[in-house]
């Protein structure tokens, strides 16, 4: 059962722009219980949470002409797609168990050596300096203290029958995406499109291996999203392929059990900053006049932003005091000319701009308060300028909390993780049957330790 809530908060303000801010505490006197301290409370604001707009709006909007291309175009995409996973089930069938393992230990063996691949290239981009010897050395024994957890999140991710990898969403290197679906399948599900983080280097789908085997156990239907990443690609090629992405699934998950009404955008630091970007990006094209889309923001129920940066010109003297430079950051975001472009927080203020931010679905971002490696003011800072500015937002803050604890330390710790709690009940919002369900849910197991998890999260070089 969710651990009682006592609200504290301030005297209610007049102000309409005030941004609502909610840090988790535990109370000595009952560990059960939760405190929810916010700076400015806002009694419109609840969860569950609706749309902004209805499920139309302007994505209806486009010529008839225009409708027939981007209709000819998605049957086509669909018809492919559909063949390919057919084929691929059909020879799935006729394979006997000891082809099917050979097929599974290669793919493994593949994706082991692209994932080398990518942390070498990470290290040729920041150097072998004392810094980041240490700080990979730290890297190596906090992999160490969790490796027993990310063993058996590896055999999920590989051997499950409810994992479906590499589904092909685009036409241009790494447009791929794994499913996780419930093994239960009455009924349509909700869906989380996730994209994963990795410091624009090193970001890869098999990361959200863990969120989408836990939140599929509730029920929900997890998409983790591939993209280019630096160098293969610079920023504006990563929301392109995010883009894309959330695309496929606005339009086929239907085809996979999921509800297209019941879709749910998700972000992990990097992740979080390129899916912002997506979100606002897609926003703007639709204010605009005569621009074709093939997916609507209206199609999002909510964006969910964990641990993720909002304004560039507050974190890249931040980013480089961490290691990761100037020079390079720079070049990530397409010159310094860029960095407006890509701050969703500075973007939204543009006066040519605002008009976009009535389209946006409700934004609630967690962030741990001890997070070093982007700062809990990060998605403070973003909630207090949606909400001033009109949008529906909210920070949810996680007292003590690290980059990593939110995504891999709680989450390996079994039992019951505050973070994930919240995140199902937003999903699950409006959904009695299911919150009844997770009311009763069996407590997590345990993947690691506690000694272990202690240690990693005091050797952690995020």
């Amino acid at each position: 059962m969710p651990s009682p809530i006592l609200p504290i908060s301030s005297h209610p303000s007049s102000s309409a722009s005030a941004a609502t801010t909610v840090v988790k505490a535990k109370i000595d006197a009952d560990p059960s219980a939760t405190i929810l301290i916010s700076s400015k409370f806002d009694p419109e604001k609840a969860i569950p949470i609706t749309p902004v707009l209805p499920r139309a709006s302007s994505y209806n909007s486009t010529s008839n002409v225009n409708n027939n291309i981007v209709s000819f175009a998605n049957n086509h995409q669909q018809r492919f797609l559909r063949t390919s996973s057919d084929s691929s089930l059909a020879l799935l069938a006729d394979e006997t168990p000891r082809q099917s393992i050979s097929r599974e230990v290669g793919h493994v063996a593949a994706e082991t050596f692209y994932l080398s691949g990518l942390c070498l290239k990470l290290l040729s981009y920041l150097g072998v300096g004392y810094r980041w010897i240490t700080r990979f050395l730290a890297l190596g024994c906090y992999a160490m203290l969790l490796m027993p957890g990310f063993i058996q999140v590896a055999f999920y991710y590989f051997f499950s029958r409810q994992v479906r990898r590499s589904i092909i969403y685009g036409e241009k290197p790494r447009n791929r995406l794994d499913l996780y679906l419930p093994k239960i399948s009455q009924g349509t599900k909700p869906v989380v499109a996730f994209i994963t983080g990795g410091a624009w280097i090193i970001g890869y789908k098999a990361w959200g291996s863990l969120l989408g085997q836990q939140l599929s156990e509730r029920d929900i239907i997890v998409a983790c999203i591939d993209y280019r990443n630096f160098p293969q690609g610079t920023i504006s090629d990563m929301v392109e392929d995010a883009s894309q992405g959330i695309s496929f699934i606005c339009n086929n998950i239907s085809e996979y059990g999921g509800d297209p009404n019941r879709i749910y955008l998700m972000g992990q630091s990097a992740g979080a900053h390129i899916a912002a970007c997506t979100l606002v990006n897609q926003a703007i094209k639709e204010t605009g006049e005569g621009d074709s889309v093939s997916w609507s923001v209206s199609q999002i129920k909510a964006y969910l932003g964990l641990s993720g940066g909002y304004n560039l010109f507050n974190l890249i003297e931040h980013f480089h005091t961490r290691g990761l430079y100037r020079s390079i950051f720079l070049s990530i975001m397409e010159g310094e000319d860029s960095l407006h472009q890509f701050s969703p927080e500075v973007l939204v203020q543009d006066s040519n701009v605002k008009p976009a931010v009535s389209l946006l679905p409700p934004v609630i971002l967690f962030h741990g308060t001890a997070d070093y490696s982007i700062p809990a003011d990060s998605s403070q800072n973003f909630a207090d300028t949606l909400r001033r500015i009109g949008g529906k937002a909210e920070s949810i803050l996680y007292y003590g909390k690290t980059h990593t604890d939110l995504f891999l330390q709680d989450p390996m710790r079994g039992g019951r993780d505050e973070m994930f709690e919240d995140v199902v009940a937003i999903i699950h919002g409006e959904d009695e049957a299911a919150l009844a369900k997770d009311a009763v849910a069996p407590p997590r197991r345990r993947l690691v330790p506690e000694f272990m998890l202690k240690l990693a999260h005091d050797v952690s070089p995020f």
